[in-house]
């Protein structure tokens, strides 16, 4: 697999890029804006990651027929589209780069390559409520990460805490969806509904609200 493209709807799409070592595709799509951020990135590595998912949602753009806009980061981190139009959530990790894309609504999309480090930083996210339905598993414990990490990015606010506020509902490690909310918060609770998906050592999770 070198580029997946899903068509989650009329209104959305996810990309999923490998992360190549060789010659890149051209980037004159990019923003003037984009090409300076890229400039300022020395290191080798965080300069393919950066590009590759930049392409990502490139592609997931063009599946959709959607001019490409340009996106920078706000003050909370989220990245944002230059035009103000649609919401898109990044990621990458060794290997793989992806980008979700959505007209309408806010999505947040998370990579993690499952490691064993999970289990020993267990405590520090997990509440004591999914700590005790989560196994003693690496896959079981990335798939709590990542849930947590999309739920995050789609709300796209700093000073959420995973252990503390985002709150996932009991899931086997086989599971293919998983649903959790954002507590102890001002505003009304959302239930979160995230897909979950697995490519060899990684896992991905999405959501849309």
């Amino acid at each position: 697999m070198q580029t997946k493209i899903e068509k989650i709807d009329a209104s959305s799409s996810l990309c999923i890029k490998l992360i190549e070592t060789g010659e890149q595709d051209s980037l004159d799509f990019l923003s003037f804006r984009e090409k300076l951020s890229m400039a300022n990135i020395s290191h080798p590595k965080k300069r393919k990651e950066w590009i590759t998912s930049r392409l990502a949602i490139y592609e997931a753009l063009r599946s959709m027929n959607l001019p490409y806009p340009g996106f920078y980061k706000d003050k909370h981190g989220k990245s944002q589209s230059m035009s103000g139009e649609g919401h898109v959530s990044l990621s990458h990790t060794e290997g793989m780069a992806a980008a979700l894309y959505h007209q309408e609504k806010p999505v947040g999309l998370d990579l993690e390559p499952l490691r064993e480090k999970v289990l020993r930083v267990g405590p520090r996210f997990l509440a004591r409520e999914e700590l005790e339905f989560l196994k003693d598993d690496v896959s079981h414990y990335t798939m709590a990460w990542s849930a947590k990490e999309s739920i995050f990015k789609c709300q796209g606010k700093r000073g959420v805490s995973f252990r503390e506020n985002i709150l996932l509902e009991p899931f086997d490690k086989e599971a293919k969806y998983i649903r959790g909310i954002i507590r102890g918060l001002s505003g009304p609770h959302h239930t979160y509904h995230i897909r979950v998906s697995r490519f060899d050592n990684l896992i991905l999770t999405y959501t849309i609200w």
